[in-house]
C-alpha cells in the first residue's frame, strides 16, 4: 500500500507559493504547506496531507486529469489543475481580444477540456460587432451562449445553472466582461467563501491574484467555478509548433489538402489552407493569429 495510502486526502481551494489552503471531504479548510522542493500545488489537486499542528503538510499529489499553463513574459506557471470545462466570457463592451480568445482555445483543446464562450452583455448595441466577429467561432463548432447578466440576473441564472451545477468550470474573461458578476451570481455566498481563505492566511493581501475554487452550493459541495484574477494569457510554450494547426479546427479541416505533409501553411505551394484563407473558407483574423502564435512557438524555448 505505501506509506501515503493512510493519509488524508484533499481537494486545494487555493495556492499561493508554498503555501496552500486544503479542503476536507467534510468541507473543513486547513491551511498546509508543502513537503519538500519539488512538489507543486495548484487549485484543483487532489492531495494527501496530514495534519501537524494547526496546520497540515501535503506529502503528495495525486494524479491530474489535466492541468493549464499561464505565462508572463518571462515564465509559464501551473494555475490549474482537474477542470472539467472552461466558460470564457467576452462582450463588446470593452471588445474581446480576438487573440485572448484563440489562445484560450487553443490551450483547452491541448489538454482535452471543452470550452463555452458567454457573449455578456448581449443587450448593449456594441454586441453586434462582437457576434460578427465570433461568426468564426461558431462556424468551427464553439458553443457560444448569451446573457445579460446585470441586467437579466435570473435568466442568466437559469441559462448558466444547468451548464455548470455539476462540473468544475474555469471562468475566463478580461476584466470589464463580468466576471465578478458572474461569480456572485452563482455562487452561495461568494464573500464568504472569499473571506475564509483570506482570514486564514491573516491577510487579505492575496485576495486579489489568488486563483480560487468556489462551491455553487457549499453544503453538497456540487459544481465549482475556479476564478483567476485578471485574464490570464495561456502559456502556450508546451506546445510543439507543427502541432498548432491541429489544436484550430477550423485550419485542421484543410491540412489533409495540403500537398506536403509537413506544410507549415505560410509559403508552401498547393498549401489546402491558405488556398481556404483566400476562398474564405478560414477566416482571414484566424489565419493572423496562427502565423503570430506559430512564430512565437519556433523561437528558442525558454
Amino acid at each position: 500500500m505505501g506509506r501515503h495510502s493512510e493519509l488524508d486526502i484533499g481537494l486545494v481551494v487555493s495556492a499561493h507559493g508554498r503555501h496552500v489552503m486544503v479542503e476536507t471531504p467534510e468541507g473543513e479548510r486547513v491551511q498546509c504547506h508543502l513537503r519538500g522542493k519539488k512538489l507543486e500545488c495548484v487549485v484543483g489537486d487532489r492531495v494527501r496531507w496530514q495534519a501537524s499542528g494547526d496546520e497540515g503538510v501535503v506529502e503528495q499529489v495525486e494524479p491530474r486529469r489535466n492541468l493549464l499553463m499561464r505565462q508572463d513574459e518571462w515564465r509559464t506557471k501551473s494555475f490549474a489543475a482537474n477542470i472539467d470545462q472552461v466558460l470564457m466570457l467576452v462582450a463588446g463592451e470593452p471588445m474581446f481580444s480576438e487573440s485572448q480568445l484563440s489562445r484560450a482555445l487553443i490551450a483547452a483543446e491541448s489538454a482535452g477540456i471543452p470550452v463555452r464562450v458567454l457573449l455578456n452583455k448581449a443587450e448593449l448595441p456594441q454586441a453586434d460587432a462582437a457576434r460578427e466577429r465570433l461568426q468564426p467561432y461558431r462556424a468551427m463548432g464553439v458553443e457560444v451562449l448569451e446573457a445579460s447578466l446585470k441586467t437579466r440576473p435570473e435568466e442568466s441564472r437559469a441559462l448558466l445553472t444547468p451548464l455548470l451545477q455539476d462540473a468544475a468550470t474555469l471562468v475566463l474573461g478580461p476584466s470589464g466582461t463580468g466576471k465578478s458578476t458572474l461569480v456572485n451570481l452563482l455562487v452561495q455566498d461568494a464573500q464568504a467563501q472569499v473571506g475564509d481563505i483570506s482570514q486564514a492566511l491573516n491577510s487579505g493581501r492575496h485576495t486579489t491574484t489568488t486563483t480560487r475554487w468556489y462551491w455553487l452550493d457549499p453544503a453538497l459541495r456540487r459544481g465549482a467555478l475556479i476564478d483567476s484574477p485578471g485574464f490570464q494569457e495561456f502559456g502556450l510554450r508546451q506546445i510543439p509548433a507543427d502541432e498548432l494547426p491541429m489544436l484550430m479546427p477550423d485550419l485542421r479541416a484543410h491540412v489533409p489538402e495540403c500537398r506536403f505533409y509537413n506544410c507549415t501553411h505560410r509559403h508552401e505551394p498547393g498549401c489546402g489552407v491558405r488556398a481556404a484563407v483566400e476562398r474564405g473558407d478560414i477566416a482571414a483574423s484566424r489565419y493572423r493569429i496562427y502565423g503570430e502564435i506559430r512564430e512565437e512557438l519556433e523561437r528558442t524555448k525558454w
